[in-house]
């Protein structure tokens, strides 16, 4: 059973002319439904509504909602985060933003009551917003809400894996202090992208040491070396932990066509994320896991075959990569993009193949694991120089 949280009123969280592009989600929707992704058995595509005020602000502060509210029908506003190229004000701001909050929440509430095993949400993982102002092209953090709503049914462990090329920073400074929730983060080095946090020795505040994991990767990683880095850090920190929920940001900015940052991974290496999550899920969680998208600048070239992957492993079995893409998808991207090269196929000729970490590597993204590994393992009881961990 899976439960996927769409309809088109979700591409209402438009910027105007800005890399968040809703086109890529109508281009998602549009390849999962011409592949046949979303009418397979145990499918429900569900409506979503809006978060309500009250849900909004189990994260978000009161000011901060009036605020949005007021940018909404005032294209000057200015304060709170808003006003900046990365977040613009548009019309029915609030609206569409608590329509992506109430979507994620609704994912999270039917995992959680056994309504469903998995659940998606490819327009939500808004993962910048932070309580009292925008950031990120983010209004409000829906994934934050989301496992406010899990922790509030009485979800004990929940452990949030982001792996968008930024930092998941809103969401991680939400649960700062909270043992309950495990956020580990795989992201591209502070010290050349936004948001500028996401070090290894960012590991949770008093009482809750060695609940925020942050991996920061290199420029230019590619498959290999996040793979392996994914490998190093993420089984064994959920094995310790037995998280009752699993959810994951799947931003697909890391890909090597991403026009926003440096790393350099496939479809491929995204799918392989995918299938390693849920088998994740499966193992510590018992199958327990909400997934949604995230950042993904490459609005055509990625995005959509890259979440289309997602929802493919969500909802049974993946997609063979040397799938074609239908015709009628590449006439219907052509439409929106007549002067870009369209993806014939769910493949970016990647076998997505990386070798295990050991300890001693000399290579950067050896070093990112290792400094991981050091700063976080030991507080879950694990050994940060033994791979077997």
């Amino acid at each position: 059973m899976t439960l996927v949280l769409w309809d088109d009123s979700m591409l209402g969280y438009n910027l105007g002319d800005h890399p968040l592009d809703p086109v890529r989600l109508e281009l998602t929707v549009a390849l999962a439904r011409d592949l046949g992704v979303l009418d397979r058995p145990g499918v429900t595509v569900e409506k979503p509504v809006p978060a309500t005020d009250a849900e909004l602000l189990t994260v978000h502060t009161a000011e901060y909602l009036d605020a949005t509210k007021q940018a909404s029908a005032n294209p000057r506003f200015t304060g709170f985060g808003f006003g900046s190229s990365d977040n613009p004000v548009f019309p029915r701001m609030h609206e569409a933003s608590a329509l992506v909050c109430g979507a994620t929440r609704r994912a999270a509430e039917a995992v959680w009551n056994g309504e469903t095993k998995r659940a998606v949400n490819v327009a939500g993982g808004l993962h910048h917003a932070m309580p009292g102002y925008a950031s990120g092209f983010c209004v409000y953090n829906d994934p934050a809400v989301a496992i406010k709503r899990l922790l509030e049914l009485g979800a004990e462990r929940v452990a949030y894996v982001d792996i968008d090329v930024h930092h998941g920073d809103g969401v991680q400074e939400v649960f700062w202090s909270d043992p309950r929730v495990l956020t580990i983060s795989l992201h591209e080095s502070p010290m050349v992208l936004f948001p500028g946090t996401g070090w290894p020795a960012e590991t949770g505040g008093d009482g809750a040491e060695g609940s925020a994991v942050n991996v920061a990767l290199p420029p230019g990683t590619g498959d290999a070396g996040w793979l392996r880095a994914f490998h190093a850090v993420v089984p064994g920190l959920l094995r310790a932990f037995r998280p009752q929920v699993l959810f994951t940001q799947c931003g697909a900015d890391a890909h090597r066509l991403d026009p926003l940052a440096h790393l350099q991974l496939t479809v491929d290496g995204q799918r392989a994320a995918y299938l390693a999550l849920r088998d994740l899920a499966e193992e510590v969680a018992d199958g327990r896991w909400v997934a949604t998208g995230g950042g993904g600048y490459a609005l055509v070239e990625a995005v959509p075959r890259a979440w289309t992957h997602l929802l493919a492993v969500a909802t049974g079995d993946p997609v063979d990569p040397s799938t074609a893409t239908p015709d009628s998808w590449r006439e219907f991207a052509r439409g929106k993009f007549p002067d870009r090269d369209i993806p014939t196929s769910m493949t970016d000729g990647s076998g997505a193949r990386y070798e295990p970490w050991q300890p001693g590597g000399e290579g950067s993204t050896d070093r990112a694991i290792a400094a991981t590994r050091a700063a976080v393992f030991p507080l879950h009881g694990l050994d940060p120089h033994d791979p077997r961990d």
